[in-house]
């Protein structure tokens, strides 16, 4: 099962928005044909593992281990559940209990009827943190949510701005560290910040210091205020700007009213859910940042401490709960957050 974990790693920021898999196919101890799930719409794990077997004969005396449930449902691929029953393999162990409705046991229950062994829960933890966002996702309804911001070493994001001029940042975080951040958006769905960040910083939010798909890019603009010329507008990628009142969308910008009277995290949330989008960063100010907190509306946070000081200006937002892990980049320090009620 470690080595199905291994595996299905491989899949990562290629499957979205289906789980990562890995299989293998174990004869007398010895694995004799692996694989994982490459590419959405493409074979599963277990398709590519069976495959991989050079003598299918021994199948009728193997295990398979698989680190999710195989599937029962025809989508873009036939069952693989179908697949292990008609290769004759007569003992299944299984990483995790698949919560996509069109599974959620239905595979498990059809081999079992085949008289094939079935084992579930081998290092289920583990294959729960491989598709922590996949299961999120089904399990509650909305995308698992990332928070990522830079402080310096006495807490703030920025320094005192009261008119912020157009298209300048404050950096306050080292090389190393923005190339992990743009690794991270290869890995999610999408990407949101503000009216003001938008406007101070002009970010692009495009992947350029790794190689990986875009996300897609999300913006709030109330009042629709944000130029035309902005990075963001660029229509390079598909961007999505959440405004107050209806204004033309374009090839590959869309706008998305929200009723700005009312809260808004739930509202972008459930258009995200719509839109099968399973993981959002927020790289917001202070304020957009210190909402998804207050509402309990994040899964991890991810701190960067700089080696600066700035001794006043735009305070960090406040988060309440102890990093579970800590890296040195040089000299900036990761600080990763969890929430304590994942799944």
């Amino acid at each position: 099962m470690n080595r199905c974990i291994e595996l299905a790693r491989l899949g990562r920021g290629e499957v979205a928005p289906n789980p990562m898999v890995g299989a293998v196919v174990v004869h007398e101890g010895k694995i004799i044909g692996e694989g994982y799930h490459r590419q959405c719409g493409g074979p599963h794990a277990e398709v590519h593992a069976i495959n991989a077997v050079k003598n299918k004969e021994l199948l009728r005396e193997s295990t398979i281990y698989v680190s999710l449930e195989p599937c029962a449902h025809y989508g873009k691929t036939p069952p693989c559940s179908d697949l292990i029953i008609a290769s004759g393999i007569p003992h299944v162990v299984v990483g995790s209990v698949d919560p996509f409705a069109k599974v959620a046991g239905k595979g498990i229950e059809k081999m079992l009827k085949a008289g094939i062994k079935v084992d579930v829960g081998v290092l289920n933890e583990a294959c729960l943190e491989l598709n922590k966002r996949f299961f999120t996702f089904h399990q509650k309804k909305r995308p698992f949510i990332y928070l990522k911001w830079a402080q310096t070493l006495d807490g703030y994001l920025d320094i005192d701005r009261s008119h912020p001029e157009f298209g300048q940042p404050t950096w306050i975080s080292n090389e190393l560290s923005r190339r992990m951040v743009h690794k991270q958006r290869t890995e999610v769905d999408a990407i949101l910040i503000g009216t003001n960040t938008a406007w101070k910083d002009n970010p692009s939010l495009t992947v350029r210091e790794w190689s990986g798909r875009q996300p897609v890019r999300l913006v709030l603009d109330r009042m629709n205020r944000l130029p035309a010329a902005i990075h963001l507008k660029d229509q390079t990628c598909r961007t999505v700007v959440f405004t107050g009142k209806p204004v033309e969308s374009s090839e590959l910008t869309e706008y998305v009213v929200l009723d700005y009277a009312r809260n808004i995290v739930p509202q972008i949330l459930n258009w995200l859910y719509e839109q099968n989008l399973q993981s959002l960063v927020v790289e917001g100010g202070r304020q957009l940042l210190q909402a998804f907190i207050d509402q309990g509306m994040w899964d991890e946070a991810h701190l960067y401490i700089g080696h600066s000081w700035f001794g006043s200006g735009v305070a960090a937002p406040k988060l309440n709960a102890l990093p579970v892990k800590s890296e040195l980049l040089h000299d900036t320090q990761l600080q990763v957050f969890v929430q304590s009620n994942q799944p």
